[in-house]
């Protein structure tokens, strides 16, 4: 198989990857909204209950990938772009696969969330297993990785503006935590100690499990 194909094929692939996801997000909204709300925080946090609100950030989503997917003017080598498509590969996959096993971890307690407000359901959960035992927002960490390994293999001013916005998630996750600390508390507090946000941390055996 010629390098052309692989790269071809590669393309597609993530792709279909990428619109799957947006599938499984969109409906875990859609039956979100369905749920009776709980505690809110923000002052925008009523449009995460409006079916405009979706339809039209959905429309500027896919209106703006499909306008600005254009390549950017790079002329790279055969063994270049090989490096990029390796190395884009090992940050997007796993970027999604990590995102799709915090959104299986969290079940019916998934919602979206915006940087101007952020809404729990009545009865809400605290989740802290699976990725969420590695760092508290691994939806989103999977998503800055995609954002960079998408910008390393498609190279489109697309891929430039996820990579641009996705630092900007992290006002997201605060405004989640703010929720998340007024509903749990303590629970919170102790779990938000001893995991991360964003960099997970590799903790060292303790003297007595070596022993």
């Amino acid at each position: 198989m010629n390098p052309e194909t692989i790269e071809t094929s590669l393309h597609w692939f993530g792709g279909l990857t990428a619109w799957a996801t947006l599938g499984v997000v969109l409906y875990g909204i859609w039956r979100g909204t369905r749920r009776p709300a709980g505690r809110t925080t923000g002052r925008a946090a009523g449009w995460l209950r409006s079916p405009l609100f979706y339809l039209c950030a959905t429309a500027l989503f896919v209106g703006s990938s499909v306008a600005l997917w254009r390549p950017l003017p790079l002329v790279l080598s055969i063994q270049a772009r090989a490096w990029m498509l390796a190395l884009g590969s090992l940050a997007y996959f796993p970027g999604l696969a990590f995102f799709l096993w915090g959104r299986l971890a969290l079940g019916k307690m998934y919602f979206v969330s915006t940087g101007f407000g952020a809404q729990l359901f009545a009865s809400h959960q605290l989740v802290t297993h699976g990725p969420f035992a590695i760092v508290r927002h691994p939806m989103y960490l999977g998503l800055i990785a995609a954002a960079f390994g998408s910008l390393l293999i498609y190279q489109t001013w697309t891929t430039v503006l996820f990579a641009f916005f996705a630092p900007f998630i992290l006002r997201r996750a605060r405004r989640e935590e703010q929720a998340l600390a007024a509903e749990f508390g303590e629970e919170w507090q102790a779990y938000a100690a001893n995991v991360p946000m964003f960099l997970p941390r590799w903790k060292k055996k303790s003297k007595e499990s070596n022993q």
